[in-house]
């Protein structure tokens, strides 16, 4: 392998901003994923980080010859109980995590042994670092860490290519038993009055499917862990903020109503000619025999295909409808390193005894920022 030992300087800005030029060039050129665009993690840094108490580790490379910026590890230190953690800047949000950089900067970097050393002792001293949702080994960030080979996760993520003209894909995703389903359901509910389906495009349609949205989701999560996030006001600003701010560009708020009121709801992100769809709320007590969340996914794929774009990712999780729609898994993984005595007790612990996951849950907070949420629960 050759080596580089002068490439690149690395350190430290907790207060590097996500909505420089620098950064959106970044990004832009990157292989990372929606969850590292500059809205969305303003937006975390700003609201989420700061309600979560966590503090932020933003781990900046730069190209020595001419300082341009190279990658960004966008990071958090949270502690958990005794624990002092290291993690991505995820806070239960983000489905998909990865370095901001090309895959041939990251490669480059790999090869800078001096700053790759500087990098981990930046990060010092922790008791656990944690990176969970890695979609693939393009960029081994275990090797940039120093840290054990990373591992499978117990869940998958799903998307759906998606085809023109519409009744194509329905034909490849779908399959004829569960289109005619479907288009029964479509009778049965047109027969309620007067159904819309529509993208929110000002601030207005915005607020109320998002308020509509968290009513919806509030009774059916009450009894799952500790419910839905969109209860919680911290959560509620940052989808919303997310939604305002990413209106026309970033993201997509869909609203499907009956008679004017709002019945169904669907936020998803823009990314590279795919939508991620990130979180849905319905009126199930009303509409569940009409199958409200399946006409719902339906009438988004519908749009997407009509604005050309070429995926409908459902994201983390593995819930059964993903397949009815076509989605095909791909596998998750995870990065685990321990930092301390401490750390390397709870690490062997937790893949020794699952059960005592949850209880350290509730010990810990651990609640806070699960390994894993899916859609639906988030």
């Amino acid at each position: 392998m050759i080596q580089n030992d002068d490439a690149f300087d690395v350190c430290i800005d907790d207060t590097f901003d996500f909505l420089s030029r620098e950064y959106a060039e970044l990004f832009k050129g990157s292989d990372a994923t929606a969850f590292q665009h500059p809205l969305w993690l303003d937006s975390l840094y700003r609201k989420l980080a700061t309600a979560m108490a966590a503090k932020p580790l933003v781990v900046v490379v730069r190209r020595r010859a001419g300082g341009a910026l190279a990658a960004v590890l966008p990071l958090l230190r949270v502690r958990r109980g005794p624990m002092r953690t290291i993690e991505f800047a995820d806070l239960r949000v983000s489905d998909y995590l990865a370095p901001v950089c090309t895959v041939k900067t990251f490669a480059d970097l790999l090869r800078d042994e001096a700053a790759c050393r500087k990098l981990r002792q930046l990060l010092r001293p922790f008791d656990l670092l944690r990176v969970p949702k890695l979609l693939d080994a393009r960029m081994p960030i275990e090797t940039l860490l120093g840290a054990p080979h990373r591992v499978s996760m117990d869940t998958n993520a799903y998307a759906t290519v998606l085809t023109a003209p519409f009744e194509q894909w329905q034909i490849n995703a779908l399959g004829k038993s569960y289109q005619k389903e479907l288009a029964k359901k479509w009778r049965q509910i047109h027969r309620k009055g007067n159904l819309t389906f529509s993208c929110c495009n000002d601030s207005s349609s915005i607020r109320e499917a998002m308020e509509t949205m968290k009513k919806f989701r509030g009774p059916r999560f009450h009894a799952q862990g500790d419910g839905d996030l969109l209860q919680r006001p911290e959560y509620f600003d940052f989808y919303s903020d997310v939604a305002l701010r990413g209106l026309g560009s970033f993201s997509r708020l869909y609203a499907m109503k009956m008679d004017g009121n709002v019945i169904a709801t669907a936020l998803g992100l823009s990314h590279r000619d795919s939508l991620l769809v990130i979180m849905t709320g319905f009126d199930i007590e009303g509409y569940k025999s009409q199958s409200i969340g399946a006409l719902t996914f339906e009438s988004v794929a519908r749009d997407c295909i009509a604005r050309g774009d070429q995926v409908l990712d459902f994201t983390i999780g593995d819930e059964p409808y993903k397949k009815q729609f076509g989605g095909q898994p791909t596998p998750m993984s995870s990065v685990t390193q321990s930092g301390s005595t401490a750390g390397a007790i709870a690490l062997l612990a937790l893949k020794q005894a699952p059960w005592i996951k949850q209880a350290a849950k509730r010990v810990a907070e651990l609640r806070m920022s699960p390994i894993s949420t899916s859609t639906w629960t988030r």
